[in-house]
């Protein structure tokens, strides 16, 4: 991504609202008002243009079903992102307020941008299996939530993709405000549209705008979900724009109906509850009709071995947690991400349901799960006994104290602790007692304060280590890099990207190549340092290299390239963005030399 931040303004593009066809015009008044605002705002700060249009829609001399324009006012929630925790370059909170970029396309730093892309990251030594057992109308790999100032009847929603469009395959509405200072009795989402991920074959941006659904409930609170797997290199979103009316309008029987993907509504609009004939609908008849795809043990309805809830999140409550805790004794692999949310689920059901079901559990993903405490890692450390794979990714709500109980798990292969408040004393306390971890991901986690003794007790404890994502971690030096060479020789696969305090000149990099043979993946992501005698290194001891990440160093020719190319044969993936040595020119060339290997550079106009 872009190393050196560029700050490009762009107008807001705020639809003139007497264009639209199906409303009533305004009056010539309110017209010359709105006029007027509009020629300040093109000329105003971000900050003074969003007041701008909040004084055009709070005018309450306007007709009522006029349409409404807003933009994000808040980013609430999301999965993922490539910036960092401590900034605002690549990140989702650049969703909130007017373009900073459309149209222009390319990569710049104020947009938001998705962890991954592609199927790169399912083809490297740290992927996990999937489960099989998915619905084939679920394609969700991320999300993102946005809050917008007025509850609206949506009418249309555009979103202002800048680079590498086509990643949103779904956009749901949610009846809940998020500015209410009480709390819904029910908490209900609505699929506004739905699609399976297209590819789009050019990297320009595009306002996407589809045809949604409408709804009988007002919103302002809009969730885009996120399918990257058909991307060429990481989608960058701008801005996106609810349109709406206040007042309910009258549905024509032409109104288009969209398939709910499992949230479906009676005619009445009354969302189903979670009760037990609905669930055993959900969870039996249907799900066991579509996946059948292991013989007779598909067709059991009443033992789950392996589960996921994900594609289902909104749907999950505590009554449904109790219906299905009679089926679920005997689950080995369990996936409750995404759920939760808003109130759904009470830590005492979550509590209740692993007592019974936890027993038997080896894997367990509980990404975003914003309901968790401390009490419910108590019950996971407690319970979940035989716990080989825990997965808390982006559960950046839980306390930093409630990762001590981490440490009892003392099978864990596998822990994904991305985007946490997890602390050192915690996290040297989870490495001394899970010696058995072969994966951890620890990217983002901002809280802890000194990587190079987290590195030496890794190099300590941790002798089975395969893969370790270290992404934007804010300190780690040479000597953490040295200890972890040296104590975990099986590293496959290491994320150093973003990682600002690692010089070349120290020789780091060339210790992890000479001591780590078996590196099948290594990103050393936007630092400038690296240069040839690091690539002629990797050349020469790391011959299993699949994938590299270089982006952004100035120290990288052409000639080093061609080497480590020729030397790892199994090289499939090389990003020399924003490497100034390595021009078009040069991408071309190498890539009619080396045409198995997809080489990535992006672009800014």
């Amino acid at each position: 991504m872009h190393v050196s931040s560029r700050y490009l303004t762009c107008k807001s593009f705020i639809t003139p609202i007497w264009m639209s066809p199906a409303f009533p015009m305004l009056t010539v008044l309110s017209m010359f008002y709105y006029i007027c605002l509009r020629r300040r705002a093109r000329t105003a700060s971000r900050g003074e243009l969003m007041n701008n249009r909040r004084a055009i829609e709070s005018n309450r001399t306007l007709p009522i079903n006029v349409e409404l324009v807003q933009y994000a006012k808040e980013v609430l929630d999301f999965s993922s992102h490539y910036g960092s925790e401590n900034s605002m370059s690549y990140t989702m909170w650049n969703l909130a307020g007017t373009p900073n970029v459309y149209p222009s396309s390319g990569d710049f730093t104020q947009t938001a941008v998705f962890r991954t892309y592609g199927t790169w990251w399912e083809a490297c030594p740290s992927a996990r299996l999937r489960f099989t057992r998915m619905p084939p109308n679920f394609h969700s790999q991320d999300y993102v939530e946005l809050a917008f100032e007025e509850p609206v009847y949506p009418t249309a929603i555009h979103v202002l993709e800048t680079y590498h469009p086509g990643a949103v395959v779904r956009i749901l509405a949610c009846s809940a405000n998020p500015y209410s200072q009480n709390l819904p009795a029910e908490v209900r989402w609505e699929i506004l549209w739905s699609e399976p991920p297209i590819k789009v074959n050019s990297p320009q941006a595009r306002r996407f705008a589809p045809s949604i659904k409408r709804i009988n409930f007002p919103t302002n609170l809009i969730r885009l979900e996120i399918n990257s797997s058909l991307l060429d290199y990481y989608t960058e979103l701008d801005a996106v724009v609810l349109h709406g009316v206040r007042e309910r309008p009258v549905l024509s029987l032409n109104t288009s109906v969209i398939d709910m993907n499992d949230l479906d509504d009676d005619e009445d609009g009354e969302r189903d509850s979670c009760c037990m004939d609905s669930l055993n609908k959900q969870f039996s008849a249907a799900a066991f009709r579509d996946w059948t795809t292991n013989g007779y043990f598909d067709k059991l309805p009443y033992e789950y071995i392996h589960l996921s809830l994900q594609p289902y999140w909104a749907r999950i409550n505590d009554t449904a947690l109790e219906y299905l805790q009679s089926r679920c004794i005997l689950v080995q692999w369990l996936n409750l991400s995404w759920i939760g949310n808003r109130g759904t689920i009470s830590v005492s059901a979550f509590s209740r349901f692993l007592k019974v079901c936890g027993s038997e559990l080896v894997r367990l993903e509980l990404s975003c799960g914003h309901f968790l405490n401390e009490t419910c890692l108590e019950v996971i450390a407690e319970t979940c006994l035989h716990l080989q794979e825990l997965n808390l990714s982006s559960c950046d709500k839980l306390p930093p104290q409630a990762f001590n109980h981490v440490a009892k798990l003392c099978n864990l292969t596998r822990l994904i602790l991305y985007r946490t408040k997890v602390e050192q004393t915690a996290l040297l306390s989870i490495l001394n007692f899970c010696s058995e971890l072969q994966h951890l991901s620890l990217g983002s986690c901002v809280m802890i304060e000194d990587y190079d003794t987290i590195a030496s007790m890794m190099g300590a404890k941790c002798k089975k280590l395969r893969t370790l994502d270290l992404w934007r971690c804010k300190n780690i030096s040479e000597n953490g890099i040295a200890e972890l060479a040296s104590g975990c020789p099986l590293l496959e696969e290491i994320d150093l990207g973003w990682c600002p305090t690692l010089q070349s000149s120290t020789g780091c990099f060339a210790k992890l190549a000479r001591k780590l043979p078996n590196l099948q993946k290594l990103f050393l992501t936007a630092n400038r340092s690296v240069c040839d005698s690091d690539i002629e290194e990797l050349a020469t001891n790391c011959t299993n290299l699949r994938q590299l990440d270089i982006l952004g160093t100035r120290m990288v020719s052409p000639a080093s390239l061609r080497k480590l190319l020729e030397s790892c044969k199994d090289l499939s993936l090389l990003d020399v963005s924003f490497c100034s040595q390595i021009d078009n020119r040069v991408v071309l060339e190498l890539n009619a030399n080396f045409p198995n290997v997809l080489i990535k550079k992006s672009f800014t106009q």
